[in-house]
């Protein structure tokens, strides 16, 4: 049974409009499973109950309808293919009923059919007036045009013609499944005496099978999937568009929540800010302003949140669209493409909602056209398909210099196939190190920015320590790209070497036309550093002693060690020890001797040859077996052959 053949129906509508009466009518199952909802006759937080029509295995989430519990509503509604929307024959359109559709019309849901319940207790003309009620009502929304069914429970009055609806509305939910790695948003977590944890949800992509190895998000907390059920039933797999409950091992049942996402592993997003494209609704009569507190509900988690309009507008008013950063208090699991609702901080009110078009965003400057033009090409691209141009905008709009192709996977909220083929195919872009073993891409924008940062900053180096041979690679790095690996960076200089932006030299870039000049007092005090090692022999002072003796500052002092370094009168033997040529020459004399004598040496013995201490016996043999002289064999060396 493949997974076209899977669909979630949700109910909603006003609290006493027949919603729970009529998934048992369908299903056979009373969805009202807490003694509290027994006790007070209504719906206090999500049941489920499945369908089978046809050939199609369907969830059927039910929602309550009282304003209370808004949130255990959402927390339900977030993945459907069709809602059953029930209004009351006797009162009519009422308050939740304009707040469910909107919440509906909100998330997305595409498909949906108006059931006019409770039609035995009304004459005739009463079902006519509510169906112009609803004309009135869906006008502008999602469902405007959805077909009205009017029934009752009690006499089965339209059950045939609704079951006959849904199969008509169920045929065309034909769409692929969605791209991304597996997702099972939690709306409930549970102990099973015998079993352990057990969490449910409705998967909102990929698929999961017994054995495999998932994680909680947020948190990261590891766990192991001992087994599958799909509506009570064992299964030996399941995903998209199914009830499902995953039973855990590896996790306490404290470790997770509603509001939890079981993903697969590689599914590491978690984000705190994320640019979205937000509508407002009609119910929002003043709008919502800039940095408004707001309440953020996304898949089954809830979160506070401030909204940062990007435009220059002080409000967005009722019935606008318009770009905005969503910050949220509590990381959520946000993709790109994933429905939210808006509603007031005191959770008084829904305002409105939209969709995650960045998952991982920056602060933006308000009113910035290129950030904004950058965001509508992003959300423009089909998750799996016209990534051309989705692909480049996301990475000119990432505050990081260069991202890999599966973080843009991510991000995107694609499939891995579909992102290298854009990537390989877009104009604009540029591949590190190399179009053939791309480990990382960027923009050719971003790559003439760094290229000129990286030139102005060596410059302005050389300009500040003259005497020094370069800058190293690892400063300029965390300077102007300190998101980039170190082994990319190294890629990034090679490319500007061979672009002739500047040379390299080990660890220093350096300005292709640089040399180090020492002129007037600059080159006397070299001349009295080099007298300083010769006439400390053996045992030269290190870098912050021979500063102190010459009265100068450690960097002059190691800047003009470089120069005489780089001249050969001067050998770095770690890093802030420096011998004089011709002393290291004469070390090297006498340790070649001793070992054809004695065949191998260790540092105490080198001490003693020496009439040296341990420190210096320690890092000479070090530099000696760096540069290929000896070769280390426990404490000893001996020398190495070639």
């Amino acid at each position: 049974m493949t997974s076209t053949l899977h669909a979630i129906i949700g109910t909603a509508g006003h609290i006493d409009h027949g919603k729970t009466a009529l998934v048992k009518a369908l299903t056979g199952t009373d969805t009202d499973r807490l003694k509290e909802e027994k006790e007070r006759g209504i719906s206090i937080d999500l049941g489920f109950a499945a369908l089978t029509l046809g050939d199609r295995r369907i969830g059927i989430v039910d929602v309550p309808g009282h304003e209370r519990f808004i949130r255990n509503m959402l927390a339900g509604a977030h993945a459907l293919d069709l809602v059953l929307f029930t209004i009351a024959a006797d009162d009519g359109v009422m308050p939740q009923t304009e707040e469910h559709l909107d919440i509906v019309h909100l998330l997305g849901v595409e498909r949906g059919i108006v059931v006019i319940t409770k039609t035995d207790l009304v004459a005739a003309e009463r079902v006519t007036e509510v169906n112009e009620e609803i004309a009135i009502l869906v006008a502008g929304t999602r469902l405007e045009g959805a077909p009205v069914v009017p029934i009752s429970v009690v006499t089965g009055a339209g059950m045939t013609e609704l079951v006959a609806e849904l199969g008509r509305q169920l045929r065309s939910i034909e769409r692929p499944p969605p791209a991304g790695r597996f997702r099972l948003p939690v709306d409930r977590a549970f102990v099973l005496k015998g079993h352990g944890v057990v969490v449910t949800g409705t998967a909102v992509a990929g698929t999961i099978a017994p054995g495999a190895e998932v994680h909680a998000l947020p948190g990261g907390e590891r766990a192991r999937v001992r087994s599958v059920e799909v509506h009570g039933t064992p299964a030996a797999s399941a995903g998209w568009r199914q009830r499902i409950a995953l039973n855990l091992v590896g996790l306490e049942r404290t470790e997770l929540t509603r509001g939890h996402v079981i993903a697969d592993p590689g599914l590491t997003l978690v984000s705190d800010r994320f640019d979205a494209r937000v509508e407002v609704r009609p119910a929002a009569r003043r709008g919502i302003a800039h940095h408004a507190r707001v309440r953020v509900h996304l898949g089954t988690a809830e979160s506070l949140a401030k909204l940062v309009l990007l435009d220059d507008r002080p409000l967005l008013a009722a019935k606008q669209h318009g770009w905005a950063q969503i910050v949220v208090d509590h990381p959520l699991v946000a993709l790109r493409g994933d429905r939210f609702i808006l509603r007031a901080a005191n959770a008084q009110a829904t305002l409105g909602g939209g969709e995650v078009v960045l998952p991982v965003a920056d602060r933006h400057r308000r009113g910035d056209d290129r950030v904004l033009a950058c965001l509508e090409r992003i959300r423009s691209g089909n998750p799996d398909r016209n990534l051309d141009d989705a692909a480049p905008a996301l990475l000119e709009i990432a505050r990081e210099f260069a991202l890999g192709a599966g973080e843009i996977a991510e991000r995107l909220n694609a499939a891995d196939a579909a992102v290298g083929a854009a990537l390989r195919g877009a104009a604009g872009l540029l591949a590190l190190p190399d179009g053939t073993a791309s480990e990382a891409w960027t923009t050719a924008a971003k790559w003439a920015r760094l290229r000129s940062a990286v030139a102005a900053l060596v410059a302005d180096f050389h300009a500040a320590t003259p005497l020094a041979p370069g800058l190293e690679m690892e400063a300029v790095r965390a300077r102007l790209a300190p998101d980039a690996s170190p082994r990319l960076f190294r890629s990034v200089a090679d490319r500007l070497v061979a672009e002739g932006v500047v040379v390299r030299r080990d660890s220093l870039l350096a300005a292709p036309g640089h040399r180090v000049a020492l002129a007037g007092d600059a080159q006397a005090l070299a001349e009295r550093v080099d007298a300083a090692l010769v006439r400390a022999g053996l045992t030269p002072p290190d870098v912050n002693a021979l500063a102190a003796e010459l009265d100068i500052a450690p960097r002059r002092a190691l800047d003009l060690l470089g120069v005489l370094e780089k001249s050969g009168r001067a050998v770095r033997v770690a890093p802030e020890l420096f011998y004089a040529a011709p002393t290291l020459t004469e070390v090297r004399a006498v340790l070649e001797r001793e070992l054809r004598r004695r065949a191998q040496i260790t540092a105490a013995e080198l001490r003693d040859v020496l009439q040296i201490s341990r420190k210096f016996s320690i890092a000479l043999l070090d530099y000696f077996d760096r540069t290929g002289v000896t070769l280390r064999v426990g404490d000893a060396r001996k020398l190495r052959r070639e």
